[in-house]
């Protein structure tokens, strides 16, 4: 299995990298990199510490979504060629009339199409990142930055030019050449321009390399992926137009089911913010153990008055999820007997112990610790109870693919640092939502006439 597999998937890597759009798509995207440094000034405030700012802000959106859109565009595009069109050529004939299950030829077909669409990606990325590192031309006094321009044509120019060598005295294919050698060289000149400033100086390479947009920009390479799993199940059964328009369909959905489902998923309400946090007692700072107590500033007056006695939930997340400790008992708001903190008959939870305006004072109470994944950070946000699912739109929110999962842009911009792991979980939930969308491939797949 796995070596007909791979040779499905490697020829039809060689097919796809072969197809003129491809290079036409990728190439077009380097070039509306190129026009949104020009386009996209907005003379915003440039006053955050984020790794963009200002107008730079404008400039990584629209350059973000332009690779999600030719992305989801190639996908559409390598789909129907690898599966749809030689449906409709009988060439699929040659292989399905093997003993080879059509499950095979799916996985086979998505590997190579994956492949083809990964190494788009990251040059398109690339192009994105020379963009970032250029920068907006805010004002015509706006130099341009020379090691960027130059670095980057050059790398374009080289694999054009040796692939149109290789295509006239050797024959090979010019999109195959020339997009497999686009990948290593615009890597290398974005490497080798990290270590010259724009005023051709060396300079340290980490000056100019934004971590937190490499991570946003790998959790959008596994949408893409996840939109190229969409496009093989729906050329089982559609044409390369009515292909496109599922992906775009599932594009546009998928950006927009927080809005439509994923607000009915999780049902609860933040009161506040928090502004800054305070420990009495630096060594116990983490409010894990019973008798733990911390000092919350409020960033905003509450939109429910918060009493003493009130539970105290936070979470990193608006909508409550995932919430910092588990659902524990309300108290009645008495500390003062003997026994209300740290008696045996004392449930654990998190409550508040005082209230002066928008400062509080919390306390980890209870006969036992409570399980907290972390003490309140600033910019947390806070409840008053603890979070209720509704298991349906849950479901449905868990099926539809939600873009929004890969879409870290927001987080960038708000100068809010991405967790490293947090690709990994993204990872898995792309994963998932490939072989889901594989799984309906195959069963598409299974009953189509191929003959």
């Amino acid at each position: 299995m796995n070596a007909r597999a791979l040779t499905i998937a490697r020829n039809t890597f060689i097919e796809c990298l072969r197809q003129p759009v491809l290079l036409l798509l990728v190439l077009g995207c380097g070039t509306l990199q190129v026009l949104i440094t020009w386009m996209s000034a907005f003379s915003m405030a440039d006053v955050e510490s984020a790794e963009v700012a200002g107008d730079n802000k404008i400039l990584l959106d629209i350059g973000l979504s332009t690779v999600f859109l030719c992305g989801t565009l190639i996908a559409g595009f390598m789909a129907t060629s690898a599966i749809s069109r030689e449906i409709e050529n009988k060439t699929i004939l040659t292989v399905v009339s093997k003993p080879i299950g059509r499950w095979i030829v799916v996985f086979g077909k998505f590997l190579g199409v994956a492949g083809a669409i990964l190494i788009a990606t990251v040059i398109m990325l690339t192009f994105l990142l020379f963009a970032i590192r250029h920068g907006v031309m805010s004002t015509s006094a706006d130099g341009v930055d020379r090691p960027a321009v130059l670095f980057g044509l050059s790398a374009v120019f080289l694999s054009l030019i040796a692939g149109a060598w290789c295509n006239f005295f050797y024959r090979w294919n010019f999109p195959q050449v020339a997009t497999l050698l686009l990948l290593p060289l615009i890597i290398i000149a974005y490497i080798a321009v990290l270590f010259v400033s724009k005023e051709w100086k060396i300079q340290p390479p980490l000056k100019d390399f934004k971590p937190q947009i490499l991570l946003a920009c790998s959790c959008l390479t596994i949408a893409i992926l996840v939109l190229t799993s969409v496009a093989i199940a729906a050329s089982t059964r559609l044409g390369q137009v009515m292909t496109i328009v599922m992906c775009m369909g599932v594009f546009t959905l998928s950006l927009m089911s927080n809005f439509f489902i994923g607000r009915h998923v999780f049902q609860n309400v933040h009161v506040a913010e928090v502004a800054a946090v305070e420990a009495p007692d630096p060594a116990k700072k983490e409010l894990k153990l019973p008798g733990e107590t911390l000092k919350i500033k409020l960033r905003n007056q509450p939109t429910k008055p918060i009493k003493v006695g009130a539970s105290f939930y936070y979470s990193p997340s608006p909508v409550g999820f995932p919430m910092m400790l588990p659902a524990f008992p309300t108290h009645d708001g008495n500390f003062e007997k003997d026994g209300a903190i740290l008696g045996p008959n004392v449930p654990p939870g998190v409550y508040v112990t005082a209230v002066n305006g928008t400062d509080l004072t919390i306390r980890h109470i209870g006969n036992a610790p409570l399980k907290i994944l972390s003490a309140p950070q600033p910019d947390d946000f806070v409840f008053l109870e603890p979070t209720s699912i509704n298991p349906l739109a849950l479901t449905v929110w868990g099926v539809i693919p939600n873009m929004q999962s890969f879409w870290l842009l927001d987080a960038v911009s708000q100068n809010r640092s991405i967790p490293t792991i947090y690709p990994l979980y993204a990872a898995a939930y792309g994963l998932a939502q490939i072989a889901m969308f594989l799984a309906l491939a195959v069963l598409l797949f299974e009953g189509r006439d191929v003959g």
